[in-house]
C-alpha cells in the first residue's frame, strides 16, 4: 500500500470527508486518497524512494501541509493528521445531535422592583442540532412548553401562564430556529441568527453560543455541551404587564436574560 494516514479533529474526532493528496518533488500528483469513516486514507501504489509533500484537505478545517520521506517499501505512512478548525474554531463530527432534557436546562433572569432577580426555568423542551462539515453551516431548532415555567412560586407560575405574560391556553409553544448562517465570534464561539415565536409573535433574537466539549456517555452514546445566552425585550412580544411601585420603578424589567446549558446526543 503506497499511502496511509488517519485524519483527527483536535479533539480526537475522525474527518471522514478529508482528501489526502500526495506530490513528488516537481509537484505532480501521484498518489490521492478520501478517508473513510474512521478518517483513515488509504491508497494502493509503489513510491519511487524520496521525499514528497502531502497535503491533508477538508471543508471547514485549515488545510495540512508536510514532507514525506519514502523509503525501500516504497509507502507513505504519514501517521496521524489532525487538522484545526478553519477560523481556530472546533465543533463535534458532523450530524444530527439530539438534546437531552434531563441533562440540560433552560433558565431566564428577570429584574424585579430593580434591585434583584427572580430566576425561573423552562421544565419541558425538545431540541435537534445539525452541525454540517461547514461549521458556519449548521443549524439549531427547539420546542418549548410554555406552560412548564417553573420560578418556585406556584401563585406567581400561575400568574406567567395567565394572559398577562405567556398566555399559554392560546400558545402552548415557545419555538426557535436559525435562519441564517452561523457567524463566528471567537474561539468555539458563535452568533446565531434565528427566530422566536412567543404568544405567536416573531421576532429575530441572536444566541450567543459556546461549545464546551465532547465525550462518551456511560451508555455507549457521544455527547456534546454547549452554552446559549441571549436577552429578550418584553414588549417585542407584546408582553407589557407591569405594576409600578414608588418612586416610580417597574416590579418587573423589561428585558429577559436567557441562558441554555445544553447537553446534546448524537444519533447514529
Amino acid at each position: 500500500m503506497g499511502l496511509h494516514a488517519q485524519v483527527r479533529t483536535r479533539d480526537g474526532w475522525p474527518v471522514e470527508h478529508a482528501v489526502v493528496t500526495v506530490t513528488d518533488g516537481s509537484g505532480g500528483q501521484v498518489l490521492r486518497a478520501a478517508a473513510d469513516g474512521d478518517g483513515v486514507a488509504r491508497a494502493e501504489g509503489v513510491l519511487a524512494p524520496g521525499p514528497y509533500t502531502v497535503v491533508v484537505t477538508a471543508l471547514g478545517y485549515a488545510p495540512d501541509a508536510r514532507t514525506a520521506l519514502v523509503g525501500g517499501t516504497g509507502r507513505a505512512d504519514v501517521g496521524t493528521v489532525v487538522l484545526a478548525r478553519a477560523g481556530g474554531t472546533e465543533l463535534p463530527p458532523p450530524g444530527t445531535w439530539t438534546v437531552d432534557a434531563a441533562h440540560s436546562s433552560v433558565g431566564a433572569v428577570a429584574q424585579h422592583l430593580g434591585i434583584s432577580s427572580v430566576h425561573g426555568r423552562f421544565t419541558e423542551f425538545t431540541g435537534r442540532i445539525e452541525i454540517a462539515p461547514d461549521v458556519l453551516a449548521s443549524r439549531v431548532e427547539a420546542v418549548i412548553g410554555a406552560g412548564s415555567v417553573d420560578t418556585g412560586n406556584g401563585l406567581r407560575d400561575k400568574h406567567l401562564r395567565s394572559a398577562d405574560f405567556l398566555d399559554v391556553d392560546r400558545f402552548p409553544e415557545l419555538t426557535y430556529r436559525s435562519t441564517a448562517p452561523l457567524r463566528a465570534a471567537g474561539p468555539d464561539r458563535w452568533t446565531v441568527d434565528g427566530e422566536l415565536t412567543l404568544r405567536g409573535v416573531t421576532r429575530h433574537v441572536p444566541l450567543d453560543l459556546t461549545y464546551l466539549g465532547t465525550g462518551a456517555d456511560p451508555w455507549g452514546g457521544v455527547r456534546a455541551a454547549f452554552r446559549a445566552e441571549a436577552e429578550l425585550r418584553r414588549e417585542d412580544f407584546a408582553i407589557n404587564y407591569n405594576q409600578v411601585v414608588s418612586a416610580g420603578i417597574a416590579a418587573i424589567g423589561a428585558t429577559l436574560r436567557v441562558t441554555l446549558d445544553i447537553q446534546a446526543v448524537r444519533e447514529d
